[in-house]
């Protein structure tokens, strides 16, 4: 049970939502000025670029970036108000752990995996049975019009878009809140948060946007208890990476195969 309080309780969680405004706006501002640097020498840049450009400088750069200086500015601050100033500040405990995963490990991820799927399955047939048109991610709108950029999007997922979002999110967002609200409190306003910042990567009407956000949270949730139980954020980091390149896997094969068809999916 956290002894936090309610002052520390709301400092904690500014700060966790202010570093993940700071990791998605430094992203989006980092890719505009590459793009609008590649148009004025180059060229408009085409959508493969575009798709490295903002995995490497968004989930790569700005969310990476932003959670290591987040941890190393946090630490050295406390160490100057308790050494310079004489300050009674609490230690952090805040950190970023990461390691080789043990076969523990690996079963949290494989489980997290089918977790994570079972409830967007379920999620899925929810929205569905009560007639609601949920919003739908840009990043499968472009799939549809470019299948190959989602060949690309399959390994990114490992290797940019899990640690990235996993390091920001749950090492970062996640561990600040916990440290003043507990670990449950902890897993569902990172989950919530992590889900929100999708709004603005969704087509369609607030409503479907609200629904989507409403889905996107499960599997947050998901993540975000593996790296609990685990405390290593490679285990997270796998399970998120292993769900988004499924899914490209799978719109991937459904657009193949609707190609195939004449533009209807076999029945039988």
């Amino acid at each position: 049970m956290s002894q936090s309080s309610p002052l520390q309780m709301l400092v904690a969680l500014v700060s966790a939502l202010v570093v993940a405004g700071i990791g998605l706006a430094g992203g989006t501002l980092l890719t505009l000025a590459v793009i609008l640097g590649l148009q004025a020498t180059v060229g408009a840049p085409g959508v493969i670029v575009l798709l490295v450009v903002s995995l490497v400088l968004t989930q790569g750069v700005a969310f990476g970036g932003t959670a290591l200086a987040f941890v190393a500015v946090r630490r050295s601050v406390v160490d100057f108000l308790r050494n310079e100033l004489d300050l009674g500040v609490r230690t952090p405990t805040l950190s970023l752990p990461a390691s080789v995963p043990t076969l523990r490990d690996g079963a949290i991820v494989l489980g997290g995996w089918l977790l994570a799927f079972g409830l967007i399955f379920v999620a899925g047939l929810v929205v569905q049975a009560i007639g609601v048109e949920p919003g739908q991610n840009q990043v499968a709108e472009i799939g549809f019009e470019n299948p190959e950029a989602l060949l690309l999007l399959i390994p990114a997922s490992f290797l940019l878009i899990g640690p990235g979002e996993e390091l920001l999110f749950r090492g970062v967002v996640q561990g600040r809140i916990r440290e003043a609200f507990g670990p449950v409190p902890g897993i569902a306003l990172a989950s919530a948060i992590f889900a929100a910042i999708h709004y603005f990567a969704l087509t369609g009407g607030t409503g479907g946007r609200l629904v989507t956000i409403a889905i996107l949270f499960l599997p947050s949730v998901v993540f975000g208890v593996a790296y609990e139980l685990s405390e290593n954020l490679v285990v997270p980091s796998l399970i998120h990476g292993a769900y988004n390149a499924t899914l490209f896997t799978l719109l991937y094969v459904v657009i193949k195969l609707t190609e195939l068809t004449g533009g209807q999916l076999p029945t039988n």
